[in-house]
């Protein structure tokens, strides 16, 4: 309730290495970047906040990098892109229903797409340019997105309440998602990567390595 976050590492006995504070009310969504050093921080006051850990202190809140203020509606969905280190996706809530695009060295946001109902959680693709968003009322569908075009490439349905979280196998081809209808469900959405695909067998023909005579 006191919109607080709180960074700790367990390693150690004073284990609070940085408090960051910026959100008003509850903080609904949190992700790192892959490099460790950016922190989101999505809230239902409609904020959706970059940290650096360079600017991290124990003694103070740390200042925020970027205060966006973009969504009209809570910020739940957050997604840092595996394939370009400054490119994080952001989704609202029922008030929103949009998927958000930004450049955290910026603050800029490079596009928005309103999906059409609220957006739960978001997932890249590890292996292809692609994006899997969840929602809620109406369909409590997932949605596979083209990235950048956000052409709408499928629509996976099965849950009968909103989608809350999804998880990636390690190779990256199964996606899970849990609903509030109590249930898991897996899908094979994203394909086989191409580098997981065996190379085609080539039989050697007898005596390959001599000379012929024609």
């Amino acid at each position: 309730m006191d919109g607080l976050i709180i960074n700790n590492d367990v390693r150690i006995r004073s284990h609070i290495v940085d408090t960051y504070k910026g959100h008003h009310q509850e903080v609904c969504g949190l992700k790192w970047s892959a490099s460790g050093q950016q922190l989101a921080s999505g809230g239902n006051d409609n904020l959706l906040h970059i940290w650096d850990r360079s600017t991290a202190s124990s003694n103070s809140p740390t200042q925020w990098l970027h205060k966006l203020e973009d969504h009209t509606a809570a910020v739940k969905a957050l997604a840092w892109c595996p394939f370009q280190g400054n490119l994080l996706a952001s989704g609202g809530g029922g008030g929103d229903r949009c998927i958000k695009f930004w450049n955290t060295h910026t603050g800029a946001c490079l596009n928005s797409v309103d999906t059409g109902s609220q957006v739960c959680a978001l997932l890249w693709n590890k292996n292809e340019r692609e994006l899997l968003s969840s929602h809620g009322f109406t369909q409590n569908q997932l949605t596979l997105w083209k990235y950048p075009s956000m052409v709408k490439m499928a629509e996976l349905t099965g849950h009968t309440s909103r989608v809350l979280f999804m998880a990636q196998s390690p190779d990256g081809c199964t996606v899970a998602s849990a609903a509030g209808d109590e249930t898991l469900r897996f899908w094979n959405v994203f394909g086989n990567p191409e580098a997981s695909k065996p190379a085609p067998k080539t039989t050697r023909e007898p005596f390959a390595n001599v000379n012929r005579i024609r």
